[in-house]
């Protein structure tokens, strides 16, 4: 049997300006997941990345093994998942240089072409790490009202605090405005102690801990107290008008038709409203009642309102959550196939 020829080449990218602890990652997790999908050998010598392994997948690699470069060399963190949703098609966040420069003269816009989020005075820059990301920041920035359906770990409500974290920095808007129905997932939490705020806080807490991630303690507790920051139970925003705000309604699947068309028309001059949902979790007694089924089928298709799904590919948290979100909708389907 002819044994099939094989090709090995060697291919050095210089790194010239690149922080190497950055690119290689702690204990070289880096270039050893680099390697690993890539099924090249991925080292560090002196200036370069040299990648040597077969023709087709070196030439595979390469342009991956660029990005990651630039991406080193702007500060722009990223790690062994980042690499991994490369190798899938998602693809990278992108390191174009000045972005802090265009997000201050554009500011209608996303940080730029790469749509990431720049917050300004806080050294944090948020990048979508997916295609499905990348879209959404951007209907983000182009509409006043997006939809965001998709599962958990998708970066839905992380991305849009982002954003209004962003905008309020920038004095787009005066307020940020983040509001969840309040309503138990799956099982009855009976009697709370404490105040109305105490009560309500268990529900809103993932709002707080997105906040809290992406400013200082004390100032996310001074824009609170000064009320630029309010975080409400949906049923709050009865009777109000959310004029020169950003706002945005998470766990939106539980909240009812009649809530939805309450909370839409809260909407004031210079605001943009984000919706986030999962439709494969609705708490709601009837899954018919759920506000977020109905708007996804009658605004589409107005101007301004735009709805983005994300999906198994854009999850973004631990690689297992990707796989058990699979799991549970084969599950689904099994079921009604019965």
């Amino acid at each position: 049997m002819a044994e099939v020829e094989t090709t090995t080449v060697e291919h050095r990218l210089p790194t010239e300006g690149a922080d190497y602890l950055l690119l290689a990652g702690v204990n070289d997790a880096n270039l050893q997941e680099l390697a690993r999908v890539s099924r090249c050998r991925a080292v560090l010598r002196g200036d370069h990345l040299v990648l040597s392994g077969e023709l087709d997948d070196v030439e595979r690699a390469v342009p991956i093994a660029k990005r990651l470069i630039d991406m080193s060399r702007m500060g722009t963190p990223f790690g062994a998942p980042d690499i991994r949703r490369a190798f899938e098609g998602a693809g990278l966040p992108a390191a174009a240089e000045g972005a802090v420069g265009r997000a201050a003269a554009s500011p209608s816009r996303v940080a730029d072409e790469d749509h990431r989020v720049v917050l300004a005075g806080l050294r944090k820059i948020i990048a979508p790490k997916s295609e499905g990301q990348r879209r959404y920041l951007q209907a983000i920035a182009e509409n006043d009202i997006v939809i965001a359906i998709g599962p958990a770990g998708t970066g839905k409500t992380y991305l849009a605090v982002a954003m209004a974290v962003d905008a309020l920095r920038k004095n787009r808007v005066k307020r940020i405005v983040l509001a969840r129905p309040a309503v138990e997932a799956g099982e009855n939490l009976g009697f709370l102690p404490g105040d109305l705020q105490e009560k309500v806080d268990p529900y809103l807490r993932p709002l707080y801990d997105a906040l809290e991630d992406m400013m200082p303690a004390d100032w996310v507790r001074r824009s609170l107290e000064s009320r630029s920051i309010e975080i409400a139970p949906l049923a709050y925003m009865r009777g109000r008008t959310l004029a020169d705000a950003f706002v945005i309604l998470d766990e939106a699947q539980n909240a009812t038709t009649a809530q939805m068309k309450m909370f839409l028309t809260r909407l004031g001059l210079n605001s943009r409203v984000v919706i986030t949902g999962d439709k494969t979790q609705i708490d709601l007694p009837r899954r018919e009642d759920s506000g977020l089924l109905e708007i996804e089928r009658i605004l589409r298709g107005i101007e301004g309102i735009e709805v983005v799904y994300l999906e198994g590919a854009d999850v973004v948290r631990h690689r297992l959550v990707k796989e058990i979100i699979r799991a549970y909708a084969e599950l689904g389907e099994e079921r009604q196939e019965a």
